[in-house]
């Protein structure tokens, strides 16, 4: 197996990292320093910086979940409808991060702890895109006070992109998690959120073919480009 796979595959780092690691003279297998291009072979020892490279479980897991309003992110098992109980997986997962119960979209669920702290974050500045539609028309102050902050919880919100997509609709990305954000920013302008749907974390979005409800694993290309952002936060998209 090509060394960059063979690495990817451990959920330690991205092929594209370990290619930087490998001209760096990072990794060394059997006790020589890896040169781009390198296989491994059942039995070989990898070594990272002169250590083991943790292996991934057999069973790590992502899950791109569709939520539904009326669904709790908490693996509580007393809360009725919590998203644990609602996935049904046979194995032990948890949110990263969180949408309200009346919100829908998406949201990563693993149980890949390491990960958890890298995605939430906020001074890495990871991207979460939302659609909003909102009680009445959208305003040209509304977007410009959206995008340059709005006071909330004794603080101004960073600044952000919101763009209107008709007259009662925008999206918002933000590089910030306050508890409540979008709806608390609306509703200190003056407006009161109908709906609420996230359909992008980082580089993870929603399409059409993961319905509302559904849940699918995480592609290998999109787990080695999450792992690539989280690597280095400043080249990818970010935390909300």
């Amino acid at each position: 197996m090509l060394i960059n796979k063979y690495i990817s595959e451990t959920g330690y780092c991205s092929r594209r990292e370990t290619t930087r690691r490998i001209a760096a003279g990072r990794i060394t297998i059997n006790g020589r320093v890896c040169v781009k291009g390198d296989m491994v072979e059942p039995g070989d020892v990898v070594l990272m910086d002169g250590k083991k490279i943790p292996q991934r479980h057999p069973d790590m897991v992502y899950i791109v979940l569709n939520k539904p309003a009326g669904i709790t992110c908490t693996a509580a098992a007393h809360v009725e409808g919590n998203i644990i109980q609602y996935v049904n997986y046979p194995a032990r997962i948890f949110a990263v991060g969180r949408l309200d119960k009346a919100s829908e979209g998406l949201i990563l669920l693993t149980n890949n702890g390491d990960i958890v702290n890298k995605m939430m974050r906020s001074e890495h500045h990871h991207e979460k895109e939302y659609v909003v539609t909102v009680d009445k028309p959208i305003t040209d102050a509304f977007v410009q006070s959206m995008s340059q902050g709005v006071g909330i919880l004794n603080v101004v919100t960073k600044p952000c992109e919101v763009y209107r997509q008709s007259e009662n609709v925008f999206r918002i990305v933000l590089t910030q998690g306050l508890n409540l954000q979008i709806r608390r920013m609306c509703k200190a302008l003056g407006y009161r959120v109908l709906k609420l749907e996230r359909i992008r974390i980082m580089n993870i979005t929603l399409d059409e073919r993961l319905k509302r409800g559904e849940w699918r694993h995480l592609e290998q290309q999109e787990l080695e480009l999450l792992m690539s952002q989280l690597d280095h936060p400043e080249t990818g998209t970010g935390d909300a």
